[in-house]
């Protein structure tokens, strides 16, 4: 891993704030300095809004100046960042933690956060970012390493005086990760109870949206009656949707990636089809009709035409608040997914079949969804009672005789 030549401690740098009327951001911060090694001069300036803002820029700069960090990759985005300080933030660590660390940094820190720069990451958004592995299912051993990583990276950038404190220090995702662990148990259990429950509930986060964009609410209508996570919904494209048959191909969905979402295969990298049910259809080919039938054309979008996350719902449509306000403050956008499979488990779809609309790897977690109550219980006694107390009569095995006291 090559690191980035650093300029020398205490490297001069020449700062200087232009104003610059009409403009959005008319506080143009600016700082010159003379490369080491080349000798050439250089120049990082960012416009911002307030003069306040300008000279909290340069103080960052001059900072980081000092403590031998090129202004250039005090104002690189994270992935490069890292890529320069990596070596320098993981040392003292032996080859049995450097692995599944580094592995951390490219496969979840730097997809989801390496776009940003540091001294734009927030406790917020890296609160968001664990969030959205445990959404993946990524097992705790795997956020734990991608966290310890991010952290050692953003403890280097206060070492450097590029921030002031490290964002990456949060706590209480443990236990968030321990309840995504439990709902695997007993998904019945976050299930919603009623259609009009669903009905209510899409309705309610539409009025509570900027500008009640109605398209919030069918994509939880069609999350819920499809059992499909929320970057599935998003992926969908007119071309998937048979209209004859009333079947959907999920084929993609919608992940966080650099630079923002991207579009990518399922999880497990299977295709499966699943049925879309009387009451999404009438939603389903009004949103066809809406994209004027074009096959690449996505059939749900936010309301400037934009990818859908789980994040984005949320913020949308003030998601907590509303299911809070609603009596279901458990429930999650994900758990659309767990209300379909147990209506579908309770309507008598068979386990190989609920297994396949579902996407499993195993048939143990679509069997979660099977949960019986208590009667059918009950009734499965009483009919095993009555299956060897009927006489057999076949000529080839062995027959039940009837205990005496039962004739």
């Amino acid at each position: 891993m090559a690191d980035k030549q650093l300029p020398p401690v205490g490297v001069s740098l020449s700062p200087d704030v232009e104003h610059r009327p009409n403009r959005r951001k008319p506080y143009r911060a600016r700082v010159r300095w003379i490369d080491p090694v080349t000798k050439k001069r250089l120049s990082k300036s960012e416009s911002l809004e307030t003069p306040e803002q300008a000279q909290a820029w340069l103080d960052t700069m001059e900072a980081a100046a000092r403590g031998g960090v090129d202004p250039l990759l005090a104002t690189a985005p994270l992935s490069d960042y890292g890529q320069s300080v990596m070596k320098l933030a993981l040392r003292g660590l032996e080859r049995k933690t450097l692995d599944p660390y580094l592995a951390g940094w490219r496969k979840r820190v730097v997809p989801t956060l390496g776009h940003l720069p540091v001294r734009l990451i927030t406790y917020g958004v890296v609160d968001r970012a664990v969030h959205a592995w445990i959404a993946d299912e990524c097992s705790q051993s795997t956020i734990k390493n991608s966290l310890a990583v991010l952290v050692r990276v953003m403890e280097q950038a206060v070492r450097d005086g590029v921030i002031d404190r490290n964002p990456a220090r949060v706590s209480g995702w443990q236990r968030e990760f321990q309840r995504a662990e439990d709902e695997l148990d007993d998904p019945r259990s976050l299930a919603l109870p009623t259609w009009q429950a669903l009905t209510s509930l899409a309705a309610a986060l539409v009025e509570r949206s900027a500008g009640r964009y109605g398209g919030w609410g069918d994509v939880v209508i069609f999350a819920a009656c499809t059992a499909a996570r929320i970057g599935e919904v998003s992926g969908v494209r007119v071309e998937d949707v048979d209209l004859n048959s009333w079947l959907w191909t999920v084929r993609r969905q919608t992940t966080p990636g650099p630079g923002g979402l991207i579009d990518k295969g399922t999880k497990g990298k299977r295709a499966r089809t699943v049925p879309l049910i009387g009451e999404v259809r009438e939603l389903v080919a009004a949103r066809v009709a809406a994209v004027g039938g074009r096959p690449k054309a996505r059939l749900f979008t936010g309301p400037r035409g934009g990818r859908i996350s789980t994040a984005v719902l949320r913020d949308a449509t003030h998601w907590d608040e509303v299911v809070t306000a609603l009596g279901y403050e458990y429930f999650r956008r994900h758990d659309l997914r767990h209300t379909g499979l147990t209506w579908m488990a309770d309507a008598g779809v068979p386990v190989h079949v609920l297994r396949k609309i579902a996407g499993h790897g195993s048939l143990t977690t679509t069997q979660r969804y099977l949960h019986p109550d208590l009667r059918t219980i009950a009734d499965a006694g009483t009919a095993l009672s009555a299956h060897l107390r009927a006489p057999r009569w076949s000529p080839d095995g062995p027959q039940l005789r009837l205990i005496e006291g039962d004739r």
